[in-house]
């Protein structure tokens, strides 16, 4: 098992009703396939060894015997195949009928799961037939089986696959109010495994798929749930084999309605005990009427299919995405005007520098004022030219302020800049972090004095990704009364930008902010070459598409530098090579952890999302922590 994935598989067979024989073919088959695909876990669907719409012949006991043999030889059959299966069929215990998951795995039979939970308003009128499983577990002797197996509640552990402990719950047993699954998840469980005869109508696979996505994101697991299929009798019903695996409430793949086969998703075992370490609501229990069986499945090394979002940010889908920036944008104005209207004030200041950042944090600035009824004329746009600044950028500077009715003034810092470099005996033809830090640094002086003269507050600029590379200067740019896009990401600064410049109706200000998308990211702190932007900053620390990558992944998810980078390479592939992405890393790394003492004093500023590196909030982390450990995980 390499960086926590296992492959897992949900199976459905075309069978035929009471047909065991031929029902136990296909099953053999499906489980020889999956443990070809390298598939650690498969599961099939409820009854699948008799099929579920039996009806009345459940009682008949040549229908049981049948089923027993059939399973007999799927167990025989598939023993040389390293993974566990899980099937479906019924079982006759201690003079009572039970709907049935068996665990098998290596020619062995480890036990024997009942369904609990027995609809009596389906039109196969399963009470009919079957019993409800009231819980606790045996070790029984089966006479149809020369191997001894637990029957009733159990959790099926493996050896040699650390975190992976299984579940298995069946169809109706999802669908009630405490399903057992809740429980087998604090024992422990971190994949459940559905065994289902879902029937089909109009809208109930959106909320089969909801449902499971929901029980997944609760119990914060891998789920696979099996559907039956094509093959089941269509007398009063349709089964669609609607097939999902979830992880965390996140569909990783979903079978085709109206299909058979087999679906194949990538659990990553990693993830879901890092939530559950950072989740402490979620309360593991003990109990000693649940069995315990352990199972010898050997760990796989699998090639990844499943699909990590190279801007996990950014909603892939354009709806989802107009949804997103227009509540981000809400919520960045409610912080604001929430401390406006707190303190009693009606002025704003903010550095305009015609990029990104500074644009948004306007943006902002002026949904706040518009919420409050306030005057936009209290929104003291400052813009502040010095050695790096290009006309380009003044200018949109200037149009911005202008389109949005803000308060306007520039004031060259030059003169302040060089009368400081004297003073401390710095020579401007040395262009070293000084030099950029010294105007940073007089920028912010003016931001804060003019605060100080209007009543108002210094609306801060940075963003999340600059506080991750500490790419802000020192008590400069770092600083400022409230950070409104403290948490908003560089790839998301950009998409809420585009969203505020094509929902508006005035054609200049629309114009105006295009061309500050199009204008490349840089601090201007350099003197500009041909008058054209010298400094670029993705030269400089790196692509923020792959920074913010990395800072989604290694905070929210937890995951070790190798296998940031191993994921990197498959989202990034065509764009950057391996050794490309490796560099960038590297510098990530080491500058999130050399930068801490930046994050330790931040402002206060929104959350919006679910990374913050407030040390107030999400994050905490002690300034002089070594990173050593994380440099060596990236060579290994």
């Amino acid at each position: 098992m390499k960086d926590g994935f296992i492959r897992v598989a949900a199976a459905t067979p075309d069978i035929k009703v009471a047909d065991c024989e031929h029902n136990a073919d296909r099953i053999i088959e499906m489980i020889k396939q999956a443990a070809e695909n390298s598939a650690s876990v498969v599961v099939l669907p409820e009854l699948c060894i008799t099929g579920y719409t039996c009806g009345d012949l459940f009682l008949q006991k040549i229908l049981l015997d049948g089923a027993m043999s059939a399973l007999d030889k799927i167990i025989e059959q598939t023993a040389d195949c390293d993974l566990a299966a899980v099937v479906g069929f019924p079982y006759e215990y201690k003079g009572k009928l039970y709907n049935c998951a068996a665990v098998i795995s290596k020619g062995v039979l480890y036990g024997i799961v009942p369904k609990k939970n027995i609809p009596s308003y389906s039109e196969f009128y399963e009470t009919r037939h079957f019993t409800s499983w009231q819980g606790g577990y045996e070790v029984i002797d089966c006479p149809e089986n020369p191997n001894y197996a637990s029957f009733g509640d159990i959790l099926f552990s493996f050896a040699d696959i650390p975190g992976l402990v299984m579940g298995v719950e069946i169809c109706e047993d999802l669908w009630v109010s405490e399903p057992p699954s809740g429980r087998l998840a604090a024992l422990g469980a971190s994949l459940i495994c559905n065994l289902s005869a879902s029937d089909e109508i109009i809208g109930k696979g959106d909320y089969r798929r909801q449902l499971v996505q929901s029980q997944s994101a609760r119990l914060l697991c891998g789920y696979v749930y099996a559907d039956a299929g094509m093959g089941e009798s269509t007398q009063d019903l349709i089964f669609s084999g609607h097939n999902l695996i979830v992880e965390n409430g996140v569909v990783l793949s979903e079978s085709r309605k109206f299909t058979t086969g087999i679906t194949y998703g990538e659990i990553d075992l990693h993830r879901i005990t890092h939530e559950r370490r950072r989740m402490n609501t979620f309360a593991a229990v003990s109990d000693d009427n649940v069995g315990r069986e352990r199972l010898q499945v050997m760990p796989k090394d699998i090639e990844l299919t499943r699909h990590f979002p190279s801007m996990p940010f950014v909603p892939s889908d354009k709806s989802d995405l107009n949804n997103r920036c227009e509540e981000i944008l809400t919520m960045q104005a409610t912080g604001l005007a929430a401390r406006l209207r707190h303190i009693g004030c009606k002025n704003a200041v903010i550095g305009l520098s015609g990029g990104l950042d500074s644009t948004l944090a306007l943006i902002v600035a002026v949904h706040a004022f518009d919420m409050l009824g306030l005057d936009r004329k209290g929104i003291i746009a400052v813009t502040m030219p010095c050695f790096g600044t290009t006309n380009r950028t003044k200018s949109n500077a200037h149009s911005l302020a202008e389109a949005y009715g803000t308060t306007l003034k520039e004031i060259n810092i030059q003169k302040a800049v060089r009368q400081h470099f004297e003073d401390i005996g710095q020579s401007e033809e040395t262009l070293d972090v000084t030099y950029e830090n010294g105007q940073a640094r007089e920028r912010t002086q003016v931001l804060m004095d003019i605060a100080n003269q209007t009543g108002g507050i210094v609306i801060g600029t940075g963003d999340l990704s600059e506080l991750a590379l500490g790419w802000a200067t020192y008590n400069g740019d770092h600083m400022s009364m409230y950070g409104v896009n403290a948490s908003v990401p560089k790839t998301l600064v950009r998409h809420l930008v585009s969203y505020e410049s094509n929902h508006t109706q005035d054609k200049k200000l629309g114009s105006v902010l295009e061309d500050i998308l199009a204008t490349p990211v840089s601090p201007e702190l350099l003197p500009p070459s041909e008058g054209e932007i010298s400094q670029k900053t993705e030269d400089i620390v790196g692509p923020y598409e792959l920074h913010d990558f990395f800072l989604y992944y290694f905070v929210r998810c937890g995951f070790p530098p190798k296998k940031i980078l191993r994921i990197a390479e498959q989202s990034f592939a065509g764009s950057y090579e391996k050794e490309e992405i490796k560099k960038w890393l590297t510098v990530f790394i080491k500058r999130f952890f050399s930068q801490q003492f930046k994050r330790s004093c931040l402002p206060d500023g929104p959350k919006v999302g679910s990374v913050t590196l407030s040390p107030r909030g999400d994050w905490r982390m002690p300034s002089d922590a070594c990173v050593r450990l994380w440099l060596e995980d990236l060579e290994k």
